[in-house]
């Protein structure tokens, strides 16, 4: 159900006073970060081609993506989404889902053929919410600490 979305708009964060307005909703997804070093981290991801997108509602960045744009042998150049959160409060509201529609545009204008995205094994709800957007399961994603 789409609720008060009259006042909203989705921007690139790209000034330290529009990042830092997305650490309430990133530290949802991200815990670990801490406010006092979110903008010089972000800073940083972007040297390496990082992008962070903000939809705001009346003024209040109620959710946000974390994107890069890379060119990859499987593929060829796509949209790689590192992090995609909504504030807790806020969810069932439209915002992931108007978020996700910007972040597939972009990636057209980009010149991109695909969008990828990794999702942790515990994130049913937001497997869920990925496949009800069209996104579809295609293997698993491996680490090892080095």
């Amino acid at each position: 159900m789409l609720t008060r979305t009259t006042g909203s708009a989705i921007r690139l964060a790209d000034d330290d006073a529009a990042i830092a307005a997305c650490y309430d909703t990133m530290v949802h997804l991200r815990p670990h970060l801490s406010r006092q070093h979110f903008v010089a981290r972000i800073r940083r991801q972007m040297a390496e081609g990082y992008r962070l997108a903000a939809l705001r509602d009346d003024d209040a960045v109620v959710a946000v993506a974390g994107f890069r744009l890379v060119t990859m042998l499987y593929s060829g150049r796509q949209l790689y989404v590192d992090d995609l959160v909504t504030q807790p409060a806020r969810r069932a509201e439209g915002h992931g889902a108007r978020l996700m529609a910007w972040l597939r545009e972009h990636a057209h204008r980009q010149g991109c053929a695909e969008l990828h995205l990794d999702s942790a094994l515990q994130r049913e709800a937001a497997h869920r919410f990925y496949q009800r957007q069209g996104l579809i399961v295609v293997g698993y994603h491996f680490t090892v600490a080095v």
